[in-house]
């Protein structure tokens, strides 16, 4: 799995091909089951919280509506702020949920389908403008869901922290620095921070 990706940062960077050796083929795989919607809610439920606590809250905003297993943007808006903050979000989680949900309704959050083919680029442009949506959590949902090939989320400390560890620096690269490196990497950036990431296991 991700072949060519492994062969063209093996030869555009030995110092990373170094780390892909060490850890081995690659075994990122996109969860496209869930809708950019979906996702975005479980992003949003997941910023600044461990993933056990996350899920906690998530499973109990899923249990105000019996019988699905997800609620629509319709259901979401219609429940009353203190009902989702009983379940444990916050206020200004609940306040982005329910943007989520209206931006959805307005076709600003495209369809499963209709996302395919948009390119990363609008896509950032489109969902970032979301309350509560910041460009990295965009990059993840590129990333895990639909599974693109080339995207440097530069924010991320674990791509920072990976990247100081591979290249022996004292310090975390700058998000600049680190963009501009990456150039060596397109057009599978993703792929060199999935081995960053893994840097951080084998420390």
């Amino acid at each position: 799995m991700h072949e060519a990706a492994i062969e063209h940062l093996s030869q555009s960077d030995k110092v990373l091909a170094r780390l892909i050796r060490r850890v081995g083929p690659c075994r990122l795989e996109a969860r496209r089951s869930a809708s950019p919607f979906q996702a975005l809610l479980q992003a949003v439920a997941h910023q600044q919280l461990n993933g056990t606590a996350a899920k906690t809250i998530l499973k109990r905003v899923i249990a105000i509506y019996p019988g699905r297993k997800f609620p629509a943007p319709e259901d979401l808006l219609a429940t009353p702020d203190e009902r989702l903050r009983g379940a444990g979000l916050s206020r200004a989680k609940t306040a982005a949920l329910k943007d989520i949900a209206a931006k959805t309704l307005e076709g600003i959050v495209p369809s499963s389908r209709a996302i395919a083919s948009i390119s990363n680029e609008e896509i950032l442009e489109r969902l970032a403008a979301i309350r509560g949506v910041g460009p990295w959590t965009v990059e993840m949902l590129l990333i895990f869901m639909l599974g693109r090939l080339d995207v440097l989320p530069a924010t991320d400390f674990g791509v920072r922290k990976g990247f100081a560890l591979t290249y022996r620096r004292k310090e975390l690269p700058a998000p600049s620095e680190l963009i501009k490196h990456g150039e060596r990497w397109r057009p599978y950036r993703t792929i060199a921070c999935w081995y960053l990431w893994r840097a951080l296991d084998a420390e």
